[in-house]
């Protein structure tokens, strides 16, 4: 999916934009699914893609939204970064290839011991209430207990 630069920068805020686009970080405790826990679907914020669910997301304490795993990792791209002086993986979102955030391996060990650690300004919620009205009714079964 290619997306044009200026429709991008009129359709995403600021830091979406830079967040999705530039590879940018959001502050720690800012976004706005950091302490945010209704039930319901992650999409990317440019492309709609399906990305992580509540089910997954555990708080990490870390200032940013975490998840124990995407929706299918064929959904996602990882890769070796070593920006700013660390060795971590970054993830991105495989058909808008936006910048998500990143992986490690410190997650809860019962929820498989990753923890995808993801900036709420490449996340856009979808409440389980409207993922049919939204096109993500092929999502709801992931809810259903």
């Amino acid at each position: 999916m290619q997306n044009n630069k200026e429709e991008l920068i009129k359709r995403l805020s600021p830091t979406e934009y830079a967040v999705t686009q530039e590879n940018a970080t959001e502050a720690p405790f800012t976004g706005k699914y950091d302490d945010f826990y209704e039930e319901g679907l992650y999409v990317d914020v440019v492309s709609g893609e399906p990305l992580f669910t509540s089910m997954d997301k555990f708080n990490a304490g870390c200032g940013w939204p975490a998840f124990s795993k995407p929706v299918d990792r064929k959904d996602i791209k990882e890769k070796r970064d070593q920006s700013h002086g660390m060795e971590r993986i970054e993830v991105r979102s495989k058909e808008a290839d936006s910048h998500l955030g990143h992986v490690f391996n410190d997650g809860p060990k019962e929820l498989g011991g990753l923890r995808y650690c993801i900036n709420s300004a490449a996340l856009k919620f979808i409440p389980v209430e409207d993922l049919e009205s939204q096109g993500y009714g092929q999502y709801l079964s992931l809810f259903n207990k």
